[in-house]
């Protein structure tokens, strides 16, 4: 594929926000195989949260090749697992053999313009049993300047994202994250208008509103909150946690 740039500049700001990725690990480790694809896997940072060691291959695809160059600095220093892996590209630079038991979205599928394509391709990758994870920002109603400054092109709700979903893959769970995160996420939309989050901004969500969250979202059975997870299975469901 032609070289891709990341118009993002957040990377590194949300790697630090350690009480979210510890959060949604929590809810996505449970579903992942021994051999995973994480599609824009950008500087790590979900790797390093997701990748628990027990995973025999994890392949980090990531179509920016100076975000890839990072990528294979940090499996060498040891800051990623040695099960992990860099390929170059996009899904569709993927060989029809190549097949995995889990493929990753975290925070990327807002990224990309087709994403019902998108999704279409990755079911192709996925071995039978095997599930697609997405994360993603809800609610287009709060589509924002910082969403704009991101390259996104939505966020999503429950409908709109399981409207994508191939039909052969089948519901494991969809719900919404992060009730309190969506209380400063309005105030961004309406109020602040902002194109970045600063450091002090991420560090009161990450460390005062992700675990009031942590704690609420199971209450309300996931029905509040500015993320959103799906979570399918290709073939017929079997007995998951």
């Amino acid at each position: 594929m032609a070289d891709y740039t990341y118009i993002g500049s957040e990377l590194e700001l949300f790697s630090e926000a350690s009480n979210w990725k510890a959060y949604y690990a929590r809810l996505i480790r449970p579903y992942l195989g021994e051999e995973v694809l994480e599609v824009g896997a950008g500087i790590g940072a979900t790797t390093a949260s997701l990748c628990s060691e027990n995973e025999k291959r994890w392949v980090c695809l990531e179509p920016d090749p100076e975000l890839a160059r990072t990528l294979e600095e940090r499996i060498g220093g040891g800051l990623l697992p040695e099960c992990c892996e860099v390929e170059v590209g996009a899904l569709p630079d993927l060989s029809e053999q190549e097949v995995y038991d889990s493929v990753v979205y975290v925070d990327v599928l807002e990224h990309i313009e087709d994403d019902e394509t998108e999704v279409r391709l990755a079911a192709e990758h996925l071995r039978e049993g095997g599930t697609l994870v997405v994360l993603a920002p809800a609610h287009q109603w709060l589509f924002s300047p910082f969403d704009q400054a991101l390259g996104h092109y939505r966020r999503y709700d429950f409908k709109g994202l399981s409207r994508i979903i191939p039909k052969e893959l089948e519901r494991i769970r969809v719900g919404y994250l992060d009730c309190v995160g969506l209380l400063a996420s309005l105030g961004n939309r309406f109020v602040l208008k902002s194109r970045m989050p600063s450091r002090r901004q991420i560090a009161l969500w990450d460390g005062g509103m992700v675990p009031i969250s942590r704690l609420l979202d199971p209450l309300l059975g996931y029905s509040v909150g500015k993320s959103v997870l799906g979570i399918w299975q290709k073939g017929p469901l079997t007995s998951r946690p």
